[in-house]
């Protein structure tokens, strides 16, 4: 049966497999459902991580500063 969705095979450590069979039936999920959770927190992390840095260097410019007041104006 087709798919729109990418298959992508891993090779994982013993000691992470056990991690992901814990999670998965403490969830009562799929091993697949579970490394598929992780990975899209762990990119969500990482967008955090990007948006910060966004962040950070636009901080360090000299910028005014609206009120709140003002800035709904």
């Amino acid at each position: 049966m087709p798919t729109t969705k990418t298959r992508i095979n891993l090779t994982v450590p013993a000691a992470v497999e056990r991690d992901l069979q814990r999670i998965a039936k403490r969830d009562a999920s799929s091993l697949a459902a579970v490394a598929l959770d992780l990975l899209r927190r762990a990119l969500e992390t990482e967008e955090d991580g990007a948006l910060l840095d966004n962040v950070n260097e636009r901080e360090k410019k000299r910028a005014s500063y609206l009120s709140h007041a003002n800035a709904w104006k």
